[in-house]
């Protein structure tokens, strides 16, 4: 079953569409995160305003570092040690949708180490959103029973695999790391 989401689910966005699908936290909508228009189906699905901006996940070290110029070293250190999924906010950002960059080109940037999102993202050779899989200033479902079923209609594809995982999953912890290392927690 993983392999044919899988492969479904790169043909979609491939064509530039969006999926529902279990990462390494919650469940997430997700896109290519290099095609604006795509990211814009998520600010619209979610109705929320571009300026607050979503996560991109990455399968390894090495796409970290096509995505993002100078990768600070406490980043590396950071998410080879982090005992949970932790997203880091690095400035510089490159070859991703402007629509997902905050300020001084920042972008909040997540290597996964779980099994589907990183076959996902190997086989479809690029970055992909995760945003939790609600409507904007609606309380984060914690796994897939928890979905609205406007935001299940609203995508093109929905994942079946693990969605029977009841399991109380949680976002991911969040730190900001400037050029000079200095880093912050923004969430735990």
């Amino acid at each position: 079953m993983m392999e044919d989401d899988i492969k479904k689910c790169v043909e979609v966005l491939k064509q530039g569409g969006i999926i529902l699908y279990p990462t390494d936290t919650v469940w997430g909508i997700g896109c290519d995160a290099t095609n604006k228009d795509a990211v814009e189906k998520i600010y619209k699905l979610k109705q929320r305003s571009d300026n607050q901006k979503m996560i991109v996940l990455v399968s390894n070290d090495a796409m970290v570092e096509r995505y993002v110029n100078e990768v600070p070293e406490v980043a590396y250190q950071l998410i080879e040690y982090a005992d949970k999924p932790t997203t880091l906010i690095l400035e510089n950002a490159k070859n991703l949708a402007p629509n997902i960059l905050g300020p001084a080109n920042s972008v909040g940037i997540r290597v996964t180490s779980e099994e589907f999102t990183s076959k996902l993202i190997e086989r479809f050779r690029k970055p992909i959103v995760s945003t939790s899989a609600n409507i904007h200033n609606n309380p984060t479902p914690s796994n897939f029973s928890q979905i609205d079923e406007q935001i299940i209609n609203g995508v093109d594809y929905v994942v079946h695999f693990r969605q029977d995982d009841k399991r109380e999953n949680k976002p991911s912890s969040i730190i900001l790391i400037k050029p000079n290392s200095e880093f912050k927690i923004i969430r735990e």
